[in-house]
């Protein structure tokens, strides 16, 4: 398949879209989600205390990026990376119009019912992302040769499509939730779903290899040379996913609801150890040789700075939105600014500076000066602790003054945790399909899905560990990542040996 002008292959931009509108979907739950959790009964919300929406909200980010394991081996074993996309989009479609069938005015003898489809919703959301997550990042990696030297630039590329549909979904969902009514907020999302899945089945022939002209995402036991679009017998096994995933995920959103916590907690930690069990033998029996071995040791240790930089910068949806709601001057000209549009800054930094950043990385690749993986990391950290050391400031200043402090504070937080997001997030990405051993990438995907969910859950207990030390928060989070740091700019040697010649 031809390659655009640009040095990129044609199905990234059709991967772009198809994500931009899923992307759309999830931030704009995710913008207005605690402000939900939070809001009265009177008001439609269900009136919970900020630590329990914290708890809530961590758990559901965090499941978010567990279930791409699952998905990944499924697609890598089973029913390839087309079919997992199109049955996580499904799932995830059904999830938001769940979601808002959960919003009552002012009803509390409903209370029970809308906590069946409060956590149905967020359960579907969870598989489904599990199947689309992994599989659509796999598929960008797909279209480039492992030594491609625009595979970082077109991950960063592929990254944009991720933040315009955040930032332009805060304007829409979030202005309808916050404005008009918590359903429609859910409903936009719900049908943003719908247009990512609509959009890729139109651009499926699209998505071939930019290399040799394969398919890329089929099933295992198709011929990628001879077949590049879904047939009859697809669909319907597709749909057979989605009817019976979503049934199975009822059946176990019941029991939450009506099984006692204990014998949950059991079941939760058996499938948690038989999952891990399971993945770790997967990696074992697909990795062979010193030099697998050893990439997949780089990948491990970077998933931990990914966790120190996730447990930080995922504030944005707990602390930093209450933050925004209550501690900062919203009025424009009388106009009350929603707190969820707060949650576009980090997409426009990100629509801005990704360009400037592709540019980079093959301006240094041409000089031969472009930051090895893991140093770029330690940069991403260096850039999290400066965001959070403004953000103490802010709340300093908010404290003595008790006075609405201005929206600065937080556009500027947001302008380093962006470039930090840069220096990590699609580098990340574009490092997994490099150093995966090539019959696990999605398996390792998902692994690396995994260690963002654990930052997730961090990043929603942050404030119980940081007054269990006695320290406020931010102070917290601003020394917790400058130490981070300064270990990643330690081992970052060691780190680029053991690439063994990947860059």
């Amino acid at each position: 398949m031809s390659k655009t002008h640009s040095g990129h292959p044609k199905g990234l931009y059709t991967l772009f879209a198809t994500e931009f509108w899923e992307r759309f979907s999830y931030y704009g739950m995710r913008g207005f989600f605690v402000l939900y959790l939070t809001a009265t009964l009177m008001d439609g919300g269900f009136g919970l205390e900020k630590t329990e929406a914290y708890s809530i909200y961590g758990i559901f980010t965090a499941l978010v990026y567990v279930t791409p394991i699952i998905g990944g081996i499924l697609a890598d074993k089973l029913i390839g990376q087309r079919k997992s996309i199109y049955i996580g989009a499904l799932l995830m479609a059904l999830g938001q119009f769940t979601m808002a069938a959960s919003v009552r005015y002012g009803l509390t003898e409903l209370v029970s019912a809308r906590e069946m489809s409060l956590y149905l919703g967020l359960g579907l959301l969870i598989i489904g992302n599990g199947f689309f997550k992994p599989n659509i990042s796999t598929m960008v990696g797909g279209l480039y040769s492992s030594d491609d030297p625009n595979k970082d630039g077109g991950f960063t590329i592929f990254y944009m499509g991720i933040n315009l549909g955040a930032f332009v979904t805060n304007f829409v969902g979030g202005s309808l939730a916050e404005k008009v009514g918590w359903e429609y907020g859910f409903m936009a999302a719900g049908i943003g779903m719908v247009a990512s899945t609509i959009w890729f089945f139109i651009r499926e022939t699209s998505v071939l290899s930019g290399e040799t002209g394969h398919a890329v995402g089929l099933p295992p036991k198709d011929n990628p040379t001879s077949k590049f679009k879904l047939g009859k017998g697809d669909w319907i096994n597709i749909l057979v996913y989605v009817i019976g995933l979503a049934a199975i995920t009822y059946g176990v959103i019941w029991g939450i609801v009506n099984i006692d916590g204990d014998i949950i907690d059991m079941i939760v930690k058996v499938i948690a150890v038989g999952g891990f069990s399971y993945l770790g033998f997967t990696i074992f029996q697909n990795t062979s040789g010193s030099t697998e071995w050893s990439r997949v040791g780089v990948i491990l240790a970077l998933a931990v700075f990914n966790i120190v930089f996730w447990s930080g910068f995922e504030q944005a949806g707990t602390s930093f939105n209450t933050f925004a709601n209550e501690y900062t001057n919203r009025d424009v000209f009388g106009f009350e600014v929603p707190a969820s549009w707060f949650q576009s800054i980090n997409a426009v930094f990100i629509i801005i500076l990704a360009p400037v950043f592709t540019i980079m990385w093959t301006r240094l690749s041409d000089a031969n000066l472009n930051p090895r993986t893991p140093v770029k990391f330690a940069l991403s950290l260096v850039f999290l602790g400066v965001g959070f050391g403004i953000m103490a400031i802010a709340n300093d200043s908010y404290k003595e003054s008790q006075a609405l402090i201005s929206p600065m504070w937080l556009v500027m937080v947001y302008l380093f945790h962006t470039v930090g997001e840069l220096f990590m997030s699609p580098i990340g990405l574009s490092m997994i399909t490099k150093l995966s051993p090539p019959k696990i990438v999605s398996v390792m995907m998902g692994l690396w899905m995994g260690s963002i969910a654990l930052g997730n859950y961090l990043a929603a207990s942050m404030t119980k560990i940081s007054q269990d030390f006695g320290f406020d928060t931010f102070y917290f989070i601003t020394a917790y990542a400058f130490i981070a740091a300064l270990v990643a700019f330690a081992v970052s040697p060691i780190l680029n040996r053991l690439m063994k010649g990947i860059h």
